[in-house]
């Protein structure tokens, strides 16, 4: 009879998930990296403050006569367009373009991008670059997947993210980008496996640039794992929800959760992530 000590005993699937996610935090912490952020006025001081408090170090830089100097010197790039104007998207570009020449990854978030012709065509353009991973609403991915201008209701999607499953799909096989969707449910797929983060609370979405700071911190989880791009995803969406629903036990309402949102993401450890990451395979 053989040994009971020769069977390999699987972990579940929801340990190893927290595990990973615990894992890449930690190395976030210890190796601080360093994330450019080119993005809207409005989401600048969440972002900074959400990369800070994760244990990465943010650069609000966007300058096109700096770009090549310092863009190939960061370990991350994202690019938001959230408040776009013709004068920011050549650096956005360039950007882009030496960030993936230097083989560093860049994460796109387009902020609303089926609301006009100009803001559409500039996401693809984008798109075209090469981004490591893609993260938006329900609404802006489908409209990036379908290429069609669709009616909006400006940074909020008419749409929850398990209707774009099937969108993100396919963008994500047509640009070779992890592509994820923020939502109750945050999908996250590379085309063939598609994954879910169930973590969060509805008040999050009542807090400007939360989506915005969570594609940041996105960038910072890639930088230190570029081998597991959906699985650093995942993870990165997970333990920002995660803050969130620490921030809400101690929140009165989206002022009070914004701050407790940041000082949970600052002080959680491991025994939280591992207690309540809830990351599954939905395929």
């Amino acid at each position: 009879m053989e040994s009971k000590s020769n069977y390999k005993v699987e972990e579940p699937e929801a340990t190893m998930w927290s595990r990973k996610a615990w894992a890449l935090l930690s190395t976030v912490r210890s190796q601080s990296p360093l994330i450019q952020c080119i993005t809207n006025f409005v989401s600048m001081d969440l972002m900074a403050n959400t990369l800070l408090s994760a244990g990465a170090s943010p650069a609000m830089l966007h300058t096109l006569e700096e770009l090549t100097d310092f863009t190939p010197q960061v370990h991350a790039l994202c690019v938001n367009v959230g408040t776009l104007s013709a004068g920011w998207l050549p650096a956005m570009k360039l950007a882009a373009e030496l960030a993936h020449k230097s083989g560093k990854p860049w994460v796109l978030d387009p902020v609303a991008a089926g609301a006009s012709g100009f803001r559409l065509k500039a996401c693809l353009e984008l798109v075209e670059l090469k981004p490591t991973v893609i993260r938006g609403n329900g609404s802006e991915i489908i409209a990036l997947a379908k290429a069609s201008v669709e009616p909006t209701k400006g940074v909020d999607s008419s749409h929850k993210s398990t209707d774009a499953v099937e969108s993100a799909m396919s963008l994500a096989q047509a640009s070779g980008a992890i592509v994820a969707v923020s939502g109750a449910v945050d999908i996250v797929t590379d085309g063939n496996r598609v994954v879910g983060a169930h973590n969060g609370v509805a008040m999050m979405t009542k807090i400007t640039a939360t989506g915005c700071s969570v594609t940041a911190l996105i960038a910072a989880f890639v930088s230190v794992d570029q081998s597991h791009v959906l699985e650093a995803t995942a993870s990165a969406l997970s333990v920002f929800g995660i803050a969130g629903e620490m921030g809400m036990k101690m929140a009165n309402g989206p002022a009070s959760l914004r701050m407790h949102l940041i000082d949970s993401l600052y002080g959680i450890d491991e025994a939280c992530v591992l207690s309540h990451a809830k990351i599954t395979s939905l395929s």
